[in-house]
């Protein structure tokens, strides 16, 4: 519950393995497009927003219906009073909420029609279509000068929908591609990658169209295309940056094997190009599922971190660095940096089942110019609490991340509300947030499993010296009046 408690673990920080210092970076034709460019200003006030998804929730009496939450920001930071609540009972959002629907598993956000006011979309993975159990489907809100509403919202399925496909488990919207790949340069609009259980699908909005409604491209990446020799393969998550020099966004796809050998993390990515049927092979990388993208060594070229905590991952989990070569090329196919809890500098022990990397998240928290990085464990054990879950945050420098003053965080620390329960799962989203664009990044931390299962999200702020607990604050969905009881709440963060 949430409540004050005394309690503190260490700081620390010494340097862990990294590559020699970088050269002075230059100037490259297409830079980052991980943190420093976010796309999350529904409203257009220049101020990132947060969407929220709780799909545990009971809406009209159903549930695991869900919704999702939007709060918008200003230079006052963010907000808990204006503030939108998203469902499918709401006038005008398409379908009815329905049991175990799990509207807002996943969310997203793009300017789909080049309009200037971001849009968001929400997953619907347990959405039935048509008698089809878990066909799964997806909701577009509109952005606007006063946000996000249901009446313009739009739906999205697979043309040829199937039971049990989870369409809309994870969601992710960037330029992947040109809606017109004959005139490429003429609409810098994004599209839409989302992916089913074994299908990764992309979706655009056809320039001209007087009806916004984004159409399903030829283009589909099957799991089974990308699965390791002798396994099956699931999808489970979305990244996108830029990891080459060029003018599209490329997208990292995380998933985990299927077969005799389950569990085993993988990540691909595909490279942007024109046309949606030419995107490039970008490699695959061991690990996942959780992947993040920014640039850590300050090349202007985006790199890719990855969270192992799936099957054959190192005791208590592990995340990886991989960085840009500075070229066409992509991604270097070996990793700079590995990092584990028993890595020096990194505060604490690694123990089977604390899922260190399970959750992570990019953002520079001291103003100087670097990303640091977000590290959540919802499996750690505080004291003899079982998966009640901590936060670890390695700041970045010209190396990629330094093991000089890692802080971890968790609901024992004396400045953070709430003391540490089983099944909290504190941190199993965390999100670096600038609302107030002062150029210092907060950290949001989610516990979807607190009270119960009603979900809670803690708000730590920033400082030239990094992230500090005292200031931290909480709210849940009840305090932006929404259903509290079992749901979930923080399940989902937009990155």
């Amino acid at each position: 519950m949430v409540v004050a408690t005394v309690a503190l673990i260490g700081l620390g920080g010494a340097v862990a393995t990294a590559p020699s210092a970088a050269a002075a970076p230059a100037p490259v034709p297409f830079p980052s497009i991980g943190w420093q460019q976010r796309n999350c200003d529904y409203d257009g006030n220049g101020h990132d927003d947060v969407l929220t998804g709780a799909p545990g929730a009971t809406v009209g009496g159903s549930p695991g219906a869900g919704y999702v939450s939007v709060q918008y920001s200003s230079s006052g930071g963010l907000s808990t009073t204006r503030k939108s609540v998203l469902h499918q009972n709401v006038p005008g959002v398409p379908g009815g909420a329905e049991a175990r629907d799990g509207f807002g598993a996943a969310v997203a956000s793009g300017d789909l029609d080049d309009d200037g006011y971001d849009d968001a979309v929400v997953g619907i993975p347990g959405e039935d279509l048509g008698g089809l159990s878990d066909a799964g489907g997806a909701v577009v809100f509109w952005g606007s000068p006063t946000g996000l509403h249901g009446s313009d919202s739009t739906w999205l399925e697979d043309e040829a929908p199937r039971a049990g496909a989870s369409f809309g488990r994870a969601v992710e919207a960037a330029r992947y591609f040109a809606p017109d790949p004959a005139d490429p340069d003429a609409d810098p609009r994004d599209s839409l990658a989302v992916l089913e259980d074994d299908t990764l699908l992309f979706f655009t909005l056809t320039p001209g169209l007087s009806a916004r409604q984004p159409t399903l491209s030829e283009h589909r990446v099957r799991a089974s295309d990308l699965a390791p020799s002798g396994t099956g393969f699931e999808f489970r998550s979305l990244s996108h940056g830029n990891y080459n020099e060029d003018s599209w966004a490329d997208l990292a796809v995380s998933g985990v094997t299927t077969g005799e050998r389950p569990g085993v993390g993988t990540v691909h990515v595909l490279h942007g190009a024109p046309d949606s049927g030419a995107l490039g092979d970008g490699g695959t990388f061991p690990g996942g599922p959780a992947v993040v993208s920014g640039d850590w060594d300050g090349t202007g070229q985006d790199d890719l971190v990855i969270g192992d905590t799936g099957a054959g991952a190192p005791t208590g989990g592990g995340i990886t660095l991989y960085l840009g070569r500075g070229d066409l090329s992509g991604l270097e196919p070996e990793p700079a940096q590995y990092w584990t809890q028993d890595s020096p500098g990194v505060p604490g022990t690694a123990e089977a089942g604390d899922q260190w990397g399970a959750e992570l998240s990019a953002g520079d928290t001291d103003g100087d110019g670097h990303p640091d990085l977000a590290v959540g464990a919802p499996g750690e054990d505080i004291g003899s609490v079982p998966d009640a879950g901590a936060v670890w945050v390695l700041r970045g420098d010209r190396t990629g991340l330094s093991g000089t003053g890692v802080k971890s965080f968790d609901q024992q620390l004396a400045a953070i509300p709430g003391t540490a329960e089983r099944s909290d799962r504190w941190g199993a989203q965390v999100r670096l947030i600038d609302a107030d664009k002062d150029g210092l990044h907060g950290l949001l931390a989610a516990a979807p499993g607190e009270n119960g299962d009603d979900g809670f999200i803690w708000v730590l702020p920033a400082s030239p010296s990094g992230l500090v607990a005292a200031g931290t604050w909480t709210y849940d969905g009840a305090r932006l009046g929404a259903p509290a009881a079992d749901a979930r709440f923080g399940a989902a963060v937009d990155e």
